[in-house]
């Protein structure tokens, strides 16, 4: 399986190849007074408003740095009524794309947060998948998509 594989502080995990649209640099983000920590901002997108997490605050960590290799991923974010949304994550260090065997994944045994999932080791030390499906809490996700979600 091909992971686009990035740091949150000192740890590497890996996002899914297929869900990744397309990796961007760091951009200057509309601010959103009132928004929680982990909401960066909005985002321009070719006249598209794209919503954009930080990963490192929604983990519990401080916020991104903006070193030369933190990105914006922009990621097709699936809702669990099944809509897909662009959704951009402010990714520190990002490495680029690594194979990993998928056979080689195993779960991790702690359930800290509900978005991680299974881990690998490589000659690296460890990367764990986050699995974007599972990374808005519903009261975020609310927040973010809010237009579809009161669409009739």
């Amino acid at each position: 399986m091909k992971l686009l594989v990035f740091h949150i502080g000192d740890d590497r995990y890996g996002l899914r190849l297929g869900v990744v649209r397309r990796v961007l640099p760091l951009m200057e983000l509309k601010g959103l007074p009132l928004a929680p920590p982990a909401v960066a901002g909005l985002m321009n997108l070719h006249g598209e408003s794209v919503p954009v997490i930080d990963l490192s605050r929604i983990s519990g960590e401080a916020a991104s740095r903006p070193h030369f290799d933190t990105r914006i991923v922009l990621v097709d974010y699936k809702a669990p009524d099944g809509t897909v949304h662009a959704l951009g994550l402010v990714a520190e260090r990002v490495f680029g794309v690594q194979e990993v065997d998928s056979g080689a994944m195993a779960e991790s045994g702690v359930q800290a947060a509900p978005f991680l999932g299974p881990v690998a080791g490589d000659a690296g030390g460890m990367v764990q998948l986050v699995e974007v499906e599972r990374l808005l809490p519903e009261s975020l996700r609310a927040l973010l998509f809010q237009r579809e979600a009161e669409a009739p």
